[in-house]
């Protein structure tokens, strides 16, 4: 019987959000705010078994990087629940888990700290991290001068190094030079053929996900459409996507 890295039950995420009012309306209490809710995610249910490379895919606002998030624990569900089984985890994305004002070094040693590593161990890999990342001077330079694709190099070399039972990757291999683009999926195969480590992977790209996942995940509108062998899942994706051109 295989183990289970991650058990995700009936998970249901909402935002919420105020209508807009005049600010004159609001300051002589006319009307009370409303509230939108916007459910991104509705009653899904997965599991991932140790070991597995699950691709997720979907169009814009199909609630992909919502998803990552809950997984995370960024985000909390609003129903439903998330069992990790106490495995460690860790996101790779752009705009998340970085202080911006600090620099890449001390970002670092934070984000190992966040991710349950002690210092001793941080400050071990340091300079495999630094190195993979490849960006010079600018590691000890405040993360808020950094480009996007800076930041998605640090981001990715400090969870390469810094192995965790389960990576999350929302589409930060897409995002840098070529260079980089080749050295880094070099790196996630290498992270792949560990058979104990569990990675789920958002992209939009069919050819990224048929290369690298085992299973493919296809959301739309919140809500899981079909699960199952990559190949099959990913052919059903990419003849929606041509009917709907």
């Amino acid at each position: 019987m295989e183990e289970i890295a991650i058990k995700v039950e009936n998970l249901t995420v909402c935002y919420k959000s105020l209508k807009p009012y005049s600010i004159k309306k609001n300051f002589l209490r006319l009307h009370r705010n409303k509230k939108d809710i916007f459910e991104a995610l509705h009653g899904v249910s997965f599991e991932v078994p140790k070991g597995q490379i699950l691709g997720i895919i979907g169009k814009n606002g199909s609630g992909k990087s919502t998803l990552l998030r809950a997984l995370a624990g960024i985000f909390s569900a609003d129903e439903g629940k998330i069992d990790r089984f106490g495995n460690t985890i860790s996101l790779l994305a752009i705009g998340v888990g970085f202080q911006k004002e600090l620099s890449g070094r001390e970002n670092i040693i934070l984000s190992g700290m966040l991710l349950g590593f002690s210092e001793t161990e941080i400050i071990e890999k340091m300079p495999d991290i630094i190195k993979f990342a490849g960006l010079g001077k600018f590691i000890d330079m405040p993360v808020r001068t950094y480009s996007s694709g800076m930041y998605s190099k640090l981001a990715f070399s400090i969870t390469a190094v810094l192995e965790t039972d389960i990576i999350l990757i929302d589409e930060v291999l897409s995002v840098g030079d070529q260079r980089f683009k080749k050295k880094s999926y070099r790196k996630m195969k290498e992270l792949i053929n560990n058979e104990e480590r569990t990675v789920i992977i958002v992209s939009h790209s069919i050819g990224t996900l048929r290369k690298l996942c085992q299973k493919v995940m296809w959301l739309e509108g919140g809500e899981i459409m079909m699960l199952g062998d990559a190949g099959e899942v990913l052919d059903k994706y990419q003849a929606y996507m041509d009917s709907e051109t």
